[in-house]
């Protein structure tokens, strides 16, 4: 799934960071843990020289009190949220997720 909550201004750093999913998933194929494509995706992006944040943390303030935090799989350039699913199908509950991301992080874009 592909969230794309403003124009298309980040075209050319969502084609470079599917890329390189796509070459992880190539090499890698199907039936590995999430980690094992997180650790992947995080050397496939070094290599392809896209700066990125593994893990990246987001607290959520209620009326200025924290209450839970957040740790995204990526957040590429401070612009795209990459959350890695190792499934075979994208439910509302992974939507829902990166929503969640997107809004406590300020974010428009995300994919996962």
């Amino acid at each position: 799934m592909v969230v794309n909550k403003g124009s298309l201004v980040h075209g050319e750093l969502t084609g470079r960071i599917i890329g390189a999913a796509m070459e992880v998933h190539t090499i890698l194929g199907a039936g590995f843990l999430e980690s094992v494509y997180e650790e992947s995706l995080a050397v496939e992006l070094k290599m392809r020289k896209i700066l990125f944040e593994k893990q990246k943390i987001f607290e959520v303030l209620y009326k200025g009190i924290f209450v839970k935090q957040f740790a995204c799989d990526f957040v590429v350039d401070k612009l795209v949220i990459v959350e890695l699913k190792a499934i075979k199908r994208i439910t509302d509950i992974e939507q829902s997720q990166l929503l969640n991301y997107l809004k406590v992080s300020g974010l428009k874009w995300g994919f996962c």
